[in-house]
Parts: structure tokens; sequence; C-alpha cells
């Protein structure tokens, strides 16, 4: 789909705009709102994203992994964000990072997420993490991008496509949200029955070591 941005039709986000720099200033002045379960809660809301690609696929696989740096990663086998081409022929991805997820932000009673909170989208991910990742692999193309608190400090860097589809999100929650850390293979294999669609996999690495489960 090439032609204006503000011209491309809207379904998650809003594609007129890649940043939105008073959505993310909000959300970091509400963390007890928008995280209510500290990092567990960030990392429901990814898997949230992969859980919708395999319901719209007919089912889909994602692995969760902690990293020995603290942060966390969620990688699955979709289709990869949307990117488009815009009047000039730059490619433009779906801003799903640093603006509101129309169906979700602005409505708590929408979704709710496995813990009984409110799902609000990715953008609460990006603006509560010192860093996060987003790597990106479609059969047009694969990149990846780096936010810090929300804001992209990189353009789209291209990246070696490998054959595969899908995304895969890696983040450092704030330090004040680490501190309230636990996460188990048993609280995924509990919260994976929201999704019955989505197999989801868990991954620790500690020392150099892997220890994962199904």
């Amino acid at each position: 789909m090439g032609g204006s941005r503000a011209s491309w039709v809207n379904t998650t986000h809003d594609w007129a705009g890649l940043v939105d720099t008073d959505h993310l200033r909000r959300i970091r002045q509400g963390s007890a709102e928008f995280a209510p379960g500290g990092p567990v809660h960030l990392v429901l809301e990814v898997v949230a994203y992969a859980a919708d690609e395999a319901a719209s696929r007919g089912g889909g696989r994602c692995v969760v992994t902690l990293h020995t740096d603290g942060s966390v990663s969620v990688k699955d086998d979709g289709r990869g964000t949307d990117t488009r081409a815009d009047e000039y022929g730059r490619m433009v991805k779906k801003p799903v990072m640093a603006t509101k997820d129309l169906r979700f932000f602005d409505l708590p009673e929408a979704e709710r997420l496995p813990d009984g909170h409110a799902r609000r989208g990715m953008s609460v991910v990006a603006a509560l993490s010192e860093w996060l990742i987003h790597t990106n692999h479609r059969l047009n193309g694969s990149w990846s991008q780096r936010y810090e608190r929300g804001v992209p400090v990189t353009d789209l860097e291209p990246v070696e496509t490998d054959g595969t589809t899908g995304t895969c999100v890696r983040f450092l929650p704030d330090s004040a949200l680490r501190s309230r850390w636990s996460l188990t293979e048993g609280d995924l294999a509990r919260w994976s029955e929201h999704w019955p669609g989505l197999a989801v996999r868990f991954e620790e690495q500690r020392n150099g070591e892997n220890r994962s489960g199904q």
C-alpha cells in the first residue's frame, strides 16, 4: 500500500504519526495504573499480540526468555509487524511501540489479560522500559529498531533474512519495576490457557546456561 500516511486506514494504531510523546509521558507518570503487576504485566502485554497473530492464523507459537542482563524477550512465529511504503517510497512500520493501541488504551473494559488487569497495548511496554529492541521478520524484508523509554533512537536497521517470519520484542523494564520481577514457567503455563491457540515456551538464562520448559 502506498500514498500518504494520513490516508491509510487505521485499525489498531494511527499510521499518521510515528511517536506520541504526550501518550508516552502519560504512561510513565502512571506506571502503577498501566503496569499494575510490574514487569510480569508487561510480558503479558507483549504475549497478547502474539496471541492475536496466532488467532488470526489458526495457531502459533512464542518463546518467552529471561536474559542474564535482566531483560526479557518474546519471540513469535507470526507474519511480522505490518510495514508499508509511503508516497516517497520510504518504508514505514505500524507505530505499535510509540502510539496508543486504538482498541484498548482508552477502553480498559475492552479486554482483560490473564492477570486480571486491563490490556493497554505495546506502548505501555516501550514507555516503561529503559530500552526495547523490536526485531521484525517479514516476507518483504527484515529490520530492527531500538527504543529508549518509548522513543525510537535508531532508524529501521536491516537485519539478515533467515527465511522465517515473526516478531521479537526484547526489553529491560524500568529499574523501579524490576524490584517486583517474578516470572516462572508455571505462571506462563497457567496464563497461556487464556490463549488456547498460542503455544508458549519459557526459557531462563542463568550463568550462560539455558533452562527451558514447555
